[in-house]
């Protein structure tokens, strides 16, 4: 039952705070009624954090204890609100979540469920002194077991490819991770052989999606057991359908041609000469395959690429060529001047040998590296290039495409790149060149062989 509190003890109007008169009824400034105040309540009690409620106690005497509002200032009830229906917030004001929902009540008789280790207050929960400390835990109910977690991806079997991004999904036949997706490089992204003396290396570059370049090396013995070092390189045709299978088609069959013909005593320089013509037929060869007549737009040209070669045999060094890739000869005594041994089949070239215009200016312009020469069905009349020399003093011999030769241009300039002891660890040279490409750019794939010069006797090679 409520109850009217005296007027004497309301000094200021609950509802607005207007100083009131002895004797008011209604506030002067928001007509609150007066007579509406209740009776000042007790003092709430505090409940503890281990849920014992101490004692109240009476307020001291001489203090103005503020009134709570209960009206909203038109005479009507304030809303009541229960402490769950008070939405609260944490200290960065951000929402509560939702309480979890109450556990159902356990038997009177049956001890609550503990941790093992985990020790009760008795004193705050009222349990008696002569109660354990400890309770050993329920054995868990078979019917309430739960869901099972969702399974891991199945490991991939050991003959399949694992993905070099998860190391956990197995990677499908169109390179790509079936667990996290990852793209997977390409086999032909970076490539390294040696054979004997002669190695080599490749690598897709920095800005191209795929190499298109391929290479061959080998080793093989004349009629007369004399060694001989054999290296093909060959660059693919970017505007061409499928320009790296028609690098790889070209390198292999100029790789095996070669070390066919020349243990039948074939002449090196018509040996390199017939490998052109079987890497040419291998090229043109892929323009008839339904897979390209299918991917061929009516504007699109024939597979194509360029072609590079050396040999090295019985104090001889043939090469040969078509397009824009080179050959290098750098000598061990680095005071002796270096070699560049091939002509560009490109605009450039045609414009200096035309005398049209300065190499510098021709190799400046964007028309440069414009080929005039290449293997493949659509190309002109083919002329494959070879030319055989007699070094008088030991070398190297660099076989590359122009992902290299752009970053080294001139003699001069490759020689600089080679490492002095690349006749004796042609494989780690060929890989600093193929750094030395990536350093300055990569804007290209880069592709080096390299040939020591005389061939080493057979069994030698990188140290």
């Amino acid at each position: 039952m409520s109850q009217m509190p005296e007027q004497a003890a309301v000094s200021k109007c609950p509802s607005c705070e207007e100083p009131l008169e002895p004797g008011d009824r209604f506030c002067g400034a928001c007509g609150y009624d007066l007579s509406a105040v209740p009776a000042r309540p007790d003092d709430s009690p505090t409940i503890a954090m281990n849920g014992a409620v101490p004692a109240p106690s009476s307020a001291p005497e001489g203090v103005d204890w503020p009134v709570a509002r209960d009206s909203d200032g038109f005479g009507r009830p304030a809303p009541v609100h229960a402490a769950a229906e008070v939405p609260g917030t944490d200290s960065g004001g951000a929402p509560l979540p939702p309480p979890p929902p109450a556990a159902p009540p356990m038997p009177s008789a049956a001890p609550e469920p503990a941790d093992s280790g985990v020790r009760f207050d008795h004193r705050a929960d009222g349990r008696e002194p002569d109660e354990p400390d400890e309770y050993p835990l329920q054995a868990p109910d078979p019917r309430s077991a739960a869901a099972p977690a969702p399974a891991a991806p199945a490991a991939p079997a050991a003959s399949e490819k694992v993905c070099v991004a998860c190391r956990a999904g197995r990677v499908d036949d169109d390179g790509y991770c079936e667990n996290c997706g990852h793209a997977q490089p390409r086999e032909r992204d970076h490539m390294e052989q040696e054979s004997g003396p002669v190695a080599a290396v490749s690598d897709r570059g920095l800005r191209h999606h795929r190499n298109e370049d391929a290479f061959s090396v080998g080793c093989a013995a004349l009629p007369d057991g004399a060694p001989a070092t054999v290296a093909i390189v060959c660059d693919g045709v970017s505007s061409a359908t499928r320009p790296d299978d028609a690098s790889l088609a070209a390198s292999r069959a100029a790789g095996e041609s070669l070390l066919a013909a020349l243990p039948r005593g074939t002449h090196p320089q018509q040996a390199m000469h017939d490998a052109i013509l079987a890497a040419s037929h291998a090229v043109n060869a892929l323009a008839e395959e339904p897979r390209t007549a299918l991917e061929q737009a009516p504007h699109q040209n024939a597979p194509a690429c360029t072609l590079v070669g050396a040999v090295v045999a019985s104090g001889l060094l043939v090469v040969g060529w078509v397009g824009d890739s080179r050959v290098y000869w750098v000598p061990v005594d680095r005071s002796t001047p270096p070699a560049r041994l091939t002509e560009d089949d490109s605009w450039a070239a045609q414009m200096v040998a035309a005398g049209l215009m300065s190499e510098a200016e021709a190799y400046a312009d964007e028309r440069a590296h414009a080929i005039t020469g290449w293997l493949g069905a659509d190309a002109y009349e083919l002329e494959p290039h070879t030319a055989s020399f007699k070094p008088d003093r030991p070398g190297v011999v660099v076989v590359c495409t122009d992902g290299l030769w752009n970053y080294a241009e001139s003699a001069e300039e490759m020689a600089d790149a080679v490492p002095l002891d690349a006749a004796a660890r042609p494989l780690h040279s060929a890989r600093v060149l193929v750094g030395h490409a990536l350093d300055g750019g990569g804007h290209d794939n880069v592709t080096v062989a390299l040939l020591p010069f005389p061939a080493p006797p057979q069994g030698a090679g990188s140290a």
